[in-house]
């Protein structure tokens, strides 16, 4: 039997090197704070900030991938990105930031910027 963690940790990597690939730096990976994470702490090529969350469905039997990232999940990487600015010291009112999703549904990755607006 397959580790879903397992599972989560590779496919995180696999959008990673997808976004490494399109000029992103990667900052973070799996940042955690209470009941909330962010799979990956980027910044694009102008500079923003940009939180992404990973989703992966092997079939779509229970929805696609970009499906999952419900407003609950939003408020969820919403609050995990205030902590993240807290603790690293970043002005929100200074810095460009965004939200992306990456979808993994099979071999096939979707990227979406801009993907939600905070809540």
């Amino acid at each position: 039997m397959y580790n879903n963690r397992k599972l989560g940790n590779e496919k995180e990597l696999k959008a990673a090197a997808y976004l490494s690939d399109k000029g992103y730096n990667i900052l973070e990976m799996n940042f955690s704070v209470r009941q909330a994470e962010i799979d990956i702490v980027a910044s694009d090529a102008d500079g923003t900030l940009v939180f992404v969350e990973v989703k992966y469905r092997s079939t779509n039997k229970s929805g696609s991938s970009l499906e999952a990232v419900t407003l609950s999940k939003q408020k969820k990487i919403c609050r995990a990105a205030l902590s993240y600015l807290s603790i690293r010291n970043i002005n929100p009112e200074t810095t460009s930031i965004r939200f992306d999703v990456i979808g993994i549904d099979g071999d096939t990755i979707t990227h979406i910027e801009n993907a939600f607006q905070f809540v």
